[in-house]
């Protein structure tokens, strides 16, 4: 029989469950609403993973094809619309908190597996990759249940432990095949392995030969797409980095992005993350589950701040440290017994969730508070693109048929594809097309569907606040006058696209050093 402590404890731990579920419920449902009734429209990155999702592969340009994966299958169930392509964030966001909830209770017990998801599902990063589609939703999922699994590989036995450690081995490969940033949790399983005895302990031959045979089989589907195709995503990943930076040991940028941080994964829990690590490092009392949590959570902070001090990093580049920092804020507050302080932070995130859902169902509510800039990629879109249907329709009509629409911007190209899909690829529409700016493809769409002599015979251009435009004008015969068109994003920004007819596509050879057309020649006043 359970003693009186036990049965005490089985009900905290029921109870701090039955909340979790509660919350996470509660929160999915408001994200789901808000996903539903927003009239802002697709990122253009959240319109390429729309078309890359039309053509299922086991890769893409610049990212591995999880993404795409989800959005077939939500877009299948409900449609192409915005709120469709988004679904699995909240949905997936929801899932990671409750499994989140399970790594903090067999961690530390009691009221932890609660506070742990509330962290999480507060943390400002997570609320905002939840209104919209990224890599980062299913990472941090798959992410959380490779972190389970290896928690759990502790306490079981064969022939239960070698179920545990192939499922682990899958759950790491699906987290690959969302987000490549999962490769610092197979540096962190090493990491541990090597500085702690209990880390060894959990492993035998049969466990290690089922996890890594598991992870291979299934990453191996998209490792054979890259080498199919010269490693385009790995190379598209690795030129994120900007080694190449002629301005190296930057501080400022150093700075930025820890200040990011607190930011990204809240104040409060940053702080306590940062001056945890180090006082009780210096201290030395980290106990077993601090050090495994820290092994998950550290190399991707230390690494991309390495990143920025040497060259940039995004604020979200650490995101893969987001499911074990929670649960170490949550045992390190717990701990602590800093109850206030855990709830003045909750409330101040709750607060920024809050705003951030009124401002997904009414954007005014953004430019009200000079917040509006957060918000002009996603909108505008749709009217950018009837102007160009527009356009194109008006000067077939005049002058007759256009041999393609052509692009010298991906978002453009992208919004075009999604926002344009009712019109481009009917009979008698022009295709989609991109102008290259560069003697190789830069992206997707600059390799799917280039410019060429057949579709350049006489296109019409769409070029972003005319970047571009001289460039291009000097890759054909003839260019016709240029039409303006502007879009009202805010009350102080609008986007602008130049319009123009091209005809006799030849482009000039791009220099052999840097891959760039030549300088416009500047003509005389």
């Amino acid at each position: 029989m359970a003693t009186a402590h036990e049965s005490s404890t089985i009900s905290i731990e029921s109870r701090a469950w039955r909340l979790t579920l509660m919350m996470v419920a509660a929160l999915t449902l408001v994200r789901l609403i808000a996903l539903f009734s927003t009239p802002l429209e697709l990122y253009p990155d959240e319109a390429q993973y729309w078309l890359w999702s039309r053509e299922l592969a086991f890769g893409y340009f610049s990212k591995p094809p999880m993404i795409a994966w989800l959005i077939w299958a939500t877009t299948h169930v409900g449609g192409d619309a915005e709120a469709w392509v988004r679904l699995s964030a909240p949905l997936l966001h929801g899932m990671t908190a409750l499994v989140v909830h399970r790594i903090a209770r067999k961690l530390y017990g009691g009221w932890s597996g609660l506070v742990a998801a509330a962290i999480y599902s507060l943390m400002p990063g997570v609320v905002l990759s939840s209104g919209l589609m990224a890599t980062d939703a299913p990472l941090l999922f798959f992410l959380s249940l490779t972190i389970w699994a290896y928690v759990a590989l502790a306490e079981e036995t064969a022939p239960r432990r070698y179920f545990v450690a192939a499922g682990m081995g899958v759950a790491l490969g699906l987290a690959f095949l969302s987000k490549y940033a999962a490769v610092y949790a197979l540096g962190s399983i090493v990491i541990h392995y090597a500085i702690s005895k209990p880390a060894r302990d959990r492993w035998c031959i049969a466990a290690a030969v089922l996890f890594v045979t598991a992870f291979v089989l299934t990453l191996a589907p998209n490792f054979a797409w890259n080498a199919s195709h010269h490693f385009a995503t790995v190379k598209h990943t690795a030129s994120n980095a900007n080694w190449n930076s002629h301005q190296l040991f930057n501080f400022r940028e150093l700075i930025e992005f820890v200040g990011s941080q607190f930011g990204v994964f809240g104040p409060l829990p940053f702080a306590v993350l940062l001056g945890g690590s180090v006082w009780l490092g210096v201290k030395k009392k980290l106990q077993s589950p601090d050090l495994l949590l820290l092994c998950f959570c550290a190399p991707p902070l230390i690494i991309v701040a390495g990143e920025a001090f040497v060259s940039r990093a995004n604020a979200n580049w650490a995101g893969a440290a987001f499911v074990a920092g929670s649960v170490l804020s949550a045992g390190w507050l717990l701990r602590w017994n800093a109850r206030r302080w855990l709830i003045a932070g909750l409330a101040f995130e709750a607060l920024f969730a809050a705003f951030f859902v009124v401002c997904m169902v009414n954007p005014k509510a953004a430019d009200a508070v000079g917040l509006s800039n957060g918000f002009k990629r996603v909108r505008g879109w749709d009217q950018t693109v009837r102007a160009i249907i527009e356009r194109s329709r008006e000067e077939q009509a005049l002058r007759g048929p256009l041999s393609a629409v052509a692009m010298d911007d991906r978002f453009v190209y992208n919004a075009a594809a999604y926002y344009g899909r009712d019109y481009f690829g009917q009979p008698g529409a022009p295709p989609l097309r991109m102008w290259v700016h560069e003697a190789h493809p830069q992206n997707q769409a600059e390799t799917e569907a280039p410019l060429d002599a057949d579709y350049g015979r006489r296109a019409l251009i769409v070029s972003l606040e005319g970047g571009y435009r001289p460039e291009i004008a000097q890759d054909f015969k003839a260019t016709s006058g240029m039409q303006i068109s502007r879009v009202r994003l805010d009350k102080k920004r609008s986007r602008r696209i130049d319009l123009f007819i091209a005809e006799g596509f030849a482009p000039l050879p791009r220099d052999p050093v840097t891959g760039l057309p030549p300088e416009p020649r500047k003509t005389a006043k």
